[in-house]
């Protein structure tokens, strides 16, 4: 996959399969939260157009 040169490189697309919906999240984000593939993650609705994603504790 080419890598676009933009200013925004924060910016996705929002991907849809199989009914589920997918972002991809850049990795340098990934790796400075010590997340791993296959993590359990939490996603919440925060305000009226955000999204909250926090790594899922036991309780």
């Amino acid at each position: 996959m080419i890598k676009r040169k933009t200013n925004k490189e924060r910016v996705r697309n929002i991907q849809q399969s199989r009914g589920s919906y997918h972002v991809n999240i850049p990795i340098d984000i990934i790796r400075s939260l010590n997340w791993k593939e296959r993590q359990k993650v939490v996603v919440k609705k925060y305000g009226k157009d955000k999204v909250l994603i926090t790594d899922w504790k036991t309780r």
